[in-house]
């Protein structure tokens, strides 16, 4: 007789009983708006964060006329407060939380001798510390849904870079606050391993998005990764179960050198 509970019995899909929801900071544009756009389709509910109230309300809007509940909280991440207040107003209305995409970022170029200390601090604190405050204040949330939910668990996805594994010109500073990204996701793997929490780092090369027009003018938009990419590798995250962790996932533009941006 099978036993019905063990996890080799475990049944490849859970039957979800309640809304899948979702958190996403940087979710006015971009890529977090993308993934927004997606995981709306995929049935989730959302929490929307971004520093812009008004573009962050018009993309609310538009999640909306799709049928999906959505909750939009301007924060700025730079902000310890701010953090807080997002994460208290996403309890505040959902109580549970199936996935945390982590997408709010500074992206900056520069000269690794003469580059700004105190634009490379605002870095950190966008890129590195305010996920790490967002993960602490919701993690007993995290742990409570990964126990309800079997199969699934829950997640953690953080959009990391492709110069947070191999050094770019000009973006020391920036891939050393990606590196740290990523660095976080594999710890919590390791740390949530008995808690159904696990994360994944997705680090793509130059996307087609606004904070990529600074290399326009030797890198053609048309050749760069979609941010439809990106969010169609988050949704493909969410559905896998809790025994398949992904630490990271590197995205490349197709050419003759890999490991590029």
């Amino acid at each position: 007789m099978v036993d019905h509970l063990s996890p080799r019995a475990t049944p490849r899909r859970s039957i979800v009983t309640r809304q899948r929801v979702a958190l996403i900071t940087g979710a006015s544009r971009g890529i977090g708006r993308a993934i927004a756009e997606q995981l709306s389709a995929d049935g989730f509910d959302l929490t929307i964060s971004a520093r812009n109230p008004d573009t962050l309300n018009q993309a609310g809007e538009l999640l909306r006329a799709t049928g999906r509940k959505v909750i939009a909280i301007p924060a700025d991440m730079s902000i310890e407060e701010d953090v807080g207040v997002l994460a208290d107003a996403h309890l505040e209305h959902y109580e549970y939380l199936d996935l945390l995409v982590l997408c709010a970022g500074i992206g900056s170029a520069g000269e690794l001798g003469a580059y700004p200390i105190r634009r490379f601090d605002k870095q950190i604190a966008v890129n590195v510390r305010s996920p790490l405050l967002l993960i602490q204040r919701l993690l007993p949330e995290l742990r409570s849904t990964a126990s309800s939910e079997p199969v699934l668990g829950s997640k953690i996805v953080a959009i990391a870079s492709i110069t947070g594994m191999a050094a770019e010109p000009d973006l020391a500073a920036y891939g050393a606050s990606k590196a740290a990204l990523i660095s976080l996701c594999e710890s919590i793997i390791v740390a949530e391993a008995g808690s159904g929490v696990t994360a994944t780092s997705i680090s793509p090369g130059y996307v087609d998005t606004d904070m990529s027009g600074w290399v326009h003018d030797r890198i053609n938009a048309d050749v760069m990764i979609r941010a439809t990419d990106i969010a169609t590798l988050v949704s493909a995250i969410s559905r896998l179960s809790r025994y398949a962790a992904v630490p990271n996932i590197a995205v490349t533009r197709p050419g003759e050198q890999l490991w590029r941006a």
